[in-house]
């Protein structure tokens, strides 16, 4: 499967069947966020992984929507820049993280993206603070966001090249 057939079919899946994504699977999909580019090489970027389903119900709960999720999925990959180590900490976990989600769909392992940087709960309480508490996240890094993975359980349609927006390039 080539790159761009890839970016066609990935889709943000938020039903999963339940079935343990395989460490193998896991390692390979970390793997790719590992191999990210960052701004001047620094590799500000950590990953969390939770595989406990109590924690994964409680991140499901970190921001006020758009988390659910979680709580059905086979593991979260939480995204973390060290914010001393470099101040393109959000730029870099963002390449990790689609780094990630492209070689997801290479596995056929569902996934989608759960922001938590500049998001709070229904309580209002900052949506990172509530990661870094519940996974004892150092300080020094900050949370871009929380990537679910699991076995899909739906089959989103594939975009295709016609689904691109030509009307957004400007020449």
């Amino acid at each position: 499967m080539g790159l761009t057939e890839i970016m066609l079919r990935r889709r943000s899946i938020r039903k999963y069947t339940g079935e343990e994504i395989p460490a193998e699977t896991l390692d390979r999909i970390l793997e790719a966020g590992l191999l990210a580019p960052a701004s001047r090489n620094l590799k500000p970027c950590e990953f969390y992984v939770v595989r406990d389903p109590e924690k994964l119900k409680k991140l499901a709960e970190a921001k006020d929507h758009g988390a659910a999720m979680a709580a059905g999925c086979s593991a979260a990959v939480l995204v973390c820049g060290d914010a001393d180590r470099a101040d393109t900490w959000v730029e870099d976990c963002s390449i990790a993280m689609t780094y990630m989600m492209l070689k997801a769909e290479e596995e056929g392992v569902g996934c989608c993206w759960v922001q938590l940087h500049l998001r709070a709960d229904k309580a209002g309480r900052d949506a990172e603070e509530n990661a870094r508490d519940l996974l004892s996240i150092p300080e020094n890094m900050r949370t871009v966001g929380m990537l679910t993975l699991g076995m899909p359980a739906e089959k989103l349609k594939a975009y295709t090249p016609e689904d691109a927006d030509w009307t957004k390039v400007h020449r």
